[in-house]
């Protein structure tokens, strides 16, 4: 089981490594291949499916927040399955979801769940949780104008 673990704690932090190196091909390495791959994004109910489904959600995200910093909080791992709880920050760059960007710094508390092909040892999924509104609600912040 140790190895087990062992090798999930390598993958994510690989996979860690590549978003905030914003090594997209890295990070799409971390996955298997093929139509079993997935990606939740929980809050919105929309899961991106197969491996270009994992890439769209990368690109988007890439264009959204182009400034992407993730900051690891806690791990918890279980043969299978390992969760993180990250801080993630950077810039409203590009629109999100229907969101126009505004240049708004964003920082979000989420937990993301990552699950296995235990004989690969590559990712199936990652589902990520987080308060949605919150977020938005920073997206859309109005910044104050200068006074003269």
């Amino acid at each position: 089981m140790s190895n087990t673990i062992d090798l999930q704690r390598e993958i994510v932090a690989a996979h860690i490594r590549g978003e905030n190196e914003h090594d997209w091909q890295a990070v799409y390495n971390t996955f298997v291949q093929d139509e079993r791959a997935f990606y939740d994004v929980v809050p919105l109910g929309t899961r991106f499916a197969g491996i270009d489904g994992v890439r769209g959600f990368y690109q988007a995200i890439a264009a959204a927040v182009p400034d992407l910093h993730i900051d690891v909080k806690s791990e918890f791992d279980v043969p299978g399955c390992s969760i993180r709880e990250v801080v993630i920050t950077g810039t409203h760059r590009g629109e999100f979801f229907g969101v126009p960007a505004l240049g708004n710094p964003v920082r979000v508390e989420m937990a993301a769940f990552y699950t296995f092909d235990l004989s690969s040892g590559k990712l199936v999924s990652e589902r990520i949780y987080y308060d949605q509104a919150g977020l938005f609600q920073q997206m859309q912040k109005q910044q104050n104008a200068a006074v003269a």
